[in-house]
């Protein structure tokens, strides 16, 4: 296939619409199944390349969650607790364990499951049984893998009345070093960004602290490989093998460090006793409890727990998740990852890291108030590394 037509383009009023090789060469895709649109192949092509190299970063399968050209969470395939397990809604998989692609599937999609919501999947390795299983129940858009099992694909092709977007891509496929866009009407130009993320890029530690543990090692290397597929600027916080919080878009890097922080702590409380026990009504659907669990913890749009309310929600009236018992949870966090796409420009970004837990820091370096970044990092006892990479993507 040297090109597929598309409806339109990131608007129903931007036709015509398709993809192609500029050489016209073979796409390196196979579409299985469905009709992918402009916006999905957007999804579909960034959040390869990032479980891609985390693959070849890790040895690890990988598997992303992808809204809007960003990721909302990357993972790994390591092994769950019971207690993470039932945050993400997967308490019930039987042999979830024995697959290593599910349980980064389960991770990636159970860190932020409002952001996830109609999302984009990808899949470092051929698509198992336990993982077309997991993504057959959850409201998403379409999967990339480089291949699929016979039954994980029917499984698939049975999602959205049969219409659910199935993409395979060769993985052995390598693209031009030299990429082009244009906006205006005008070609923009530059070689591909093929920097390499390994730990030798965690070397330069400019704190007194030295101290970086394998698992840091690792949760920082998967949060620099989710920056560089996340629209700047970006920030992402990881721990256990995934991304648990990232801020993506923001003019502002403190903006930055702020949502991805509060979507950290908005991971962890899902794993606190009066979140897991909440009392749901059983005829609440999985969005619907994603969306109550988000207003019980950060108290939003509607007071779930008030009168008149609760009772939409749950067959009992829970107690509410004050403020004091969300600070005490979440005061006990640590060792939290923490990734910048470019440098901190004031402290103000570790004091706010330091209240969703985090320990270790990799950052480029560069700015004029270094010093005072890495002087807030010793007062809290933290690790923190210039990789000397900026890591932009737009």
């Amino acid at each position: 296939m040297k090109e597929f037509e598309l409806k339109y383009g990131c608007n129903p009023n931007q036709k015509p619409s398709k993809i192609f090789m500029a050489e016209g060469g073979e796409l390196p895709i196979e579409i299985l199944n469905g009709k992918p649109g402009y916006i999905n192949f957007l999804d579909a092509f960034n959040s390869w390349q990032l479980v891609k190299e985390l693959k070849e970063a890790l040895n690890l399968p990988a598997v992303t969650s992808f809204k809007h050209v960003s990721p909302t969470s990357a993972a790994v395939g390591v092994k769950m607790s019971d207690t993470l397990k039932r945050a993400c809604f997967v308490d019930d998989i039987e042999g979830l364990d024995d697959s290593p692609l599910a349980t980064a599937y389960a991770r990636a999609r159970g860190t932020d499951r409002m952001c996830s919501y109609g999302d984009w999947v990808a899949l470092s390795d051929k698509c198992d049984v336990t993982t077309a299983k997991l993504i057959l129940r959850e409201v998403s858009d379409g999967v990339i893998a480089p291949d699929y099992d016979s039954d994980a694909l029917e499984i698939l092709k049975s999602k959205r009345k049969g219409n659910y977007n199935i993409v395979k891509i060769d993985e052995n496929y390598v693209p031009e070093e030299i990429e082009r866009k244009q906006v205006f009407g005008i070609t923009f130009e530059q070689g591909r960004n093929n920097f390499k993320i390994n730990r030798e890029l965690l070397e330069n530690l400019v704190t007194k602290n030295k101290e970086l543990p394998e698992s840091a090692v690792r949760d920082l290397i998967i949060s620099l490989i989710t920056l560089k597929y996340t629209q700047s600027n970006s920030v992402c916080y990881a721990y256990d093998g995934q991304a648990i919080g990232v801020g993506a878009g923001q003019q502002s890097r403190i903006h930055c460090t702020r949502l991805a922080g509060s979507k950290a702590d908005t991971w962890f409380l899902r794993q606190c006793d009066k979140v897991l026990n909440l009392p749901f009504l059983e005829t609440l659907s999985r969005a619907e409890r994603d969306n109550v669990i988000d207003g019980y913890i950060n108290k939003n749009e509607e007071d779930v727990c008030a009168e008149g309310i609760w009772q939409k929600y749950f067959c009992e009236k829970p107690e509410p998740l004050t403020d004091d018992a969300a600070r005490e949870f979440l005061s006990k966090i640590d060792g939290v990852s923490l990734g910048s796409d470019a440098f901190f420009p004031f402290s103000d970004n570790i004091e706010r890291a330091k209240k969703s837990g985090v320990k270790y820091i990799a950052e480029p370096g560069g700015s004029i108030r270094d010093d005072a970044v890495i002087e807030c990092c010793d007062k809290y006892g933290m690790t923190m590394a210039f990789t000397g990479m900026r890591l932009f993507h737009h």
